[in-house]
C-alpha cells in the first residue's frame, strides 16, 4: 500500500528526525510513503482573501501529482493538512478558483479536487486501526501518562477539513491507548498556543503555552504529544513553571513500534 507523500519545509529541515520516525513507522505497519518530487512550500498558512489564487498553486500541484498517481496524498504536518485540504475543498467546490487555478496551470487535465487528503493519523485510524496498531506495538509506553495537545489546524473548520469533532476529539488520545500509555484528558487540548503570533506578540504566546502547562500538569499529564510543528516549537519555546516534555507523535509511534533507534 502506497500513499502519495508531502513532508512539507519543516520535516524536511529543522525537524528531519520527526519525518524519519514516520516513514519508519509506516513500513512497520505496512504501507509506503512515496515523497512527491519536486514539491513546493504549501506557505503554511491557509490565504483568507477568497480571489487569492497563486499562492494555492503548490498546493494544488501537489493535490494533481497525487491524482496522476492514483494514491491518497498523506502528510503529517497538521499546517500542510489545514492548507491542502481547504485548497483541495477550493478546487471541487469554488467554480472560480478552480478555472483560474486550472488555466494558470494548464495541467493535462483539469483538477477538480479528486485526491483524497489524508493526516498520517487518519491512516492509521481509518486505514490501519487502533486495535490493529496496539497488536503492533513490542515497546508499549506502559506508565506514561501523556496529554494530546491538538491545537488549531487539525481541527477547525471542522466540516471541511472532516478530522474529528473540533469540540470534542478523540483520535489522539484513541493513539495514545493504542500505544500502551494513559492519556490525559485537560481543557485546553484544543485551544490555540498562539504559535502564529509568537514573532509578533511573543508575550501572548507566551501567555497561551504557560496556561497549556499548567492545565495539563494540573490534570497529571507527564508529557504532552502533538501533531504540528509550530506547536510543538512554540511550546518548546515556553518558560511556563509546569513545563513538561514535548513530542512529536511520531517519535512515539517510532519508540513504541520498536523502530525509533534505525530510523
Amino acid at each position: 500500500m502506497k500513499y502519495s507523500y508531502y513532508p512539507g519545509c519543516t520535516l524536511k529541515n529543522k525537524a528531519q528526525d520527526l519525518d524519519k520516525y514516520a516513514r519508519a513507522s509506516a513500513v512497520a505497519m505496512g504501507f509506503e510513503l512515496v515523497e512527491i518530487p519536486e514539491w513546493q512550500c504549501c506557505g503554511g498558512v491557509y490565504p483568507l482573501g477568497s480571489d487569492e489564487i497563486a499562492s494555492k498553486l503548490s498546493s494544488v500541484r501537489a493535490l494533481n501529482y497525487a491524482k496522476e498517481q492514483g494514491q491518497d496524498l498523506v502528510t503529517l504536518c497538521s499546517a500542510c493538512h489545514h492548507v491542502l485540504k481547504r485548497v483541495n475543498d477550493d478546487m471541487k467546490n469554488v467554480e472560480d478558483i478552480r478555472t483560474r487555478a486550472n488555466n494558470y496551470m494548464q495541467l493535462d487535465a483539469p483538477y477538480a479536487g479528486e485526491t483524497k487528503v489524508l493526516h498520517f493519523l487518519e491512516v492509521i485510524r481509518d486505514i490501519i486501526g487502533f486495535d490493529e496498531l496496539a497488536k503492533m506495538v513490542k515497546n508499549p509506553l506502559t506508565g506514561r501518562k501523556i496529554g494530546a495537545y491538538y491545537g488549531c489546524l487539525t481541527l477547525r473548520p471542522g466540516k471541511i477539513l472532516d478530522f474529528d469533532d473540533p469540540e470534542n476529539p478523540k483520535i489522539m488520545e484513541d493513539f495514545i491507548r493504542a500505544l500502551g500509555a494513559e492519556p490525559v484528558i485537560y481543557s485546553m487540548r484544543n485551544e490555540c498556543c498562539g504559535g502564529y503570533a509568537s514573532l509578533k506578540d511573543p508575550a501572548f504566546a507566551q501567555d497561551r503555552t504557560k496556561q497549556i502547562f499548567e492545565n495539563s500538569s494540573d490534570f497529571g499529564a507527564d508529557c504532552l504529544i502533538t501533531a504540528c510543528p509550530l506547536c510543538m516549537y512554540n511550546l518548546n519555546k515556553s518558560d511556563a513553571d509546569a513545563k513538561v516534555p514535548v513530542y512529536y507523535f511520531t517519535e512515539l509511534l517510532a519508540e513504541a513500534l520498536g523502530v525509533k533507534e534505525e530510523a
